[in-house]
């Protein structure tokens, strides 16, 4: 892992711009406590616009976890998106994904497979990486979160990683048939976020992957409104959640 940039952003905490191979990335962490203790991380998933375009958001969560309840954050780009090189098996689904949308056709779980499956495969090998790299790095310990990005990227990542102890999931609908059986393998708690009127989703397959995750803590947050209509307050109510999980002695600073 190879820091390229830093800046201190209000309330200290200090923003690292890094690059693991050709993934470029983002390491957010709070400004050092009186007596230090190792950091939680929250791994917040994939900006599927990219990096630089989704930046304030990303970075506006990542300083309210650090400044209110002391967790380090870190995101990395998607593949084949941002500034990564393009993919032209993705490229091609996109291209599929946006020819049947603009003809008002039903998007076919052959379409949905070839863009989502490839990607999940490459992504969630990717994250393990970097997660090692990032545990590595003084006084980061974990334990670990993971929230947001493309639903079935975290659905596997909260299945097949060990060291992520919770996770918080926004709701999508071009989630493959495959992935239900892997949500029904998934045990760590988990806080479901779903927009109830998003004119991108499909809301009844939201709520059936909810109910076919395994976990026996697991819960969902629908609020009224399209995709971007997510209450300010859900930024707070899932911090909490993560404070539960990965530091159960956390509190707001």
């Amino acid at each position: 892992m190879h820091f390229t940039s830093e800046q201190r952003l209000d309330g200290g905490v200090l923003e690292r711009a890094f690059s693991f191979g050709d993934i470029p990335g983002i390491l957010w962490t709070p400004a050092p406590a009186p007596a230090p203790t190792p950091t939680p991380l929250i791994l917040i998933g994939h900006p599927p616009l990219g990096l630089r375009r989704m930046y304030p958001r990303l970075a506006g969560r990542a300083r309210h976890y650090a400044a209110e309840y002391g967790f380090a954050s870190a995101t990395i780009e998607l593949p084949g998106s941002g500034e990564r090189p393009r993919w032209a098996a993705a490229e091609q689904a996109r291209a599929d994904l946006r020819r049947a949308m603009e003809a008002g056709e039903p998007v076919g779980d052959e379409i949905v497979d070839a863009l989502i499956l490839p990607l999940v495969d490459k992504a969630v090998p990717e994250w393990q990486a970097v997660l090692d790299a990032l545990l590595a790095l003084p006084g980061i310990g974990g334990p670990v979160g993971y929230e947001g990005g493309v639903i079935s990227i975290g659905v596997r990542l909260a299945r097949v990683e060990p060291r992520i102890v919770a996770a918080g999931l926004f709701a999508g609908s071009l989630v493959p048939a495959a992935m239900y059986e892997e949500a029904r393998r998934v045990t760590v708690p988990l806080h479901v976020l779903l927009q109830w009127d998003d004119e991108g989703n499909d809301r009844q397959a939201a709520l059936d992957l909810f109910d076919a995750f395994g976990s026996t803590e697991k819960t969902l947050h629908a609020n009224l409104g399209g995709h971007t209509g997510v209450p300010q307050f859900e930024l707070d109510t899932g911090a909490r959640f993560f404070a539960r999980h990965l530091n159960r002695t956390a509190h707001r600073r």
